[in-house]
């Protein structure tokens, strides 16, 4: 087997004195889409701040492309080439539409990805470039969000909870650009509590609970009951 692109080796993590992550094991090769899902509170969210050095851990214990990075600062992460899509969006409030997606390209990466690509993919999104980023619809923040991190070209897309809180039809929007985002190889990790559409959109799946591990496997191979059981630790 190939090597693994990113690769956790029993990753902890810790908050304070407080555990948050158990020994998780994990990879994800070149130009896969993995999904994570999990209840709240089972670590998904932690485990990619994990990655991007937001959540500091030994060096060790996260690998990009045969690397060590556990520990190294954010920005340094994403010059490698991990970007994150944070939950809740976190743009900028002072900042429109195209400022906050050219805030994505400080890191200097040479890649695809550039504002008439990204206006192209979201049309609705050059409509209104001059606009406030957080004055737009949940959605169109989404995809906002989406953009910044691929305006880094960043060789893994890290997505924490894509749809939480999005209309059905925005949500099928934004995993319609998915095929758009992985074309060209790049690496896609999303964290989705809709336990349907993580199975539909990726090549496999990490069931967490409660810091664990509970279940990983192919995608179109697991049942809902293997799920089930992992998701609610029965």
């Amino acid at each position: 087997m190939a090597a693994a692109l990113v690769e956790t080796a029993g990753l902890t993590a810790f908050y304070g004195d407080a555990q948050a992550l158990f020994g998780i094991d994990f990879r994800l090769d070149a130009g896969e889409l993995v999904a994570i899902i999990g209840a709240n509170g089972a670590g998904k969210s932690t485990f990619l701040k994990s990655l991007t050095g937001l959540v500091k851990v030994k060096s060790e214990a996260v690998r990009f492309d045969g690397r060590p990075i556990g520990g190294l600062p954010p920005g340094q992460i994403v010059r490698l080439g991990l970007a994150m899509v944070p939950e809740g969006r976190r743009l900028f409030p002072s900042l429109n539409v195209e400022e906050n997606l050219r805030m994505g390209a400080h890191a200097g990466r040479k890649g695809p990805w550039d504002l008439p690509r990204l206006y192209r993919m979201f049309p609705i999104l050059e409509e209104k470039k001059r606009i406030p980023g957080t004055a737009l619809s949940g959605g169109q923040q989404q995809m906002v969000a989406i953009g910044r991190a691929l305006m880094s070209n960043p060789t893994v897309l890290l997505c924490d909870e894509l749809s939480l809180g999005l209309a059905p039809i925005v949500i099928k929007e934004i995993y319609d650009a998915m095929p758009a985002i992985t074309a060209e190889g790049m690496s896609v990790v999303i964290v989705e509590q809709d336990v349907s559409m993580a199975q539909r959109v990726s090549r496999r799946v990490y069931c967490f609970q409660e810091g664990r591990v509970a279940l990983a496997g192919a995608s179109a191979a697991l049942t809902r009951e293997q799920i089930s059981a992992a998701y609610f630790g029965v």
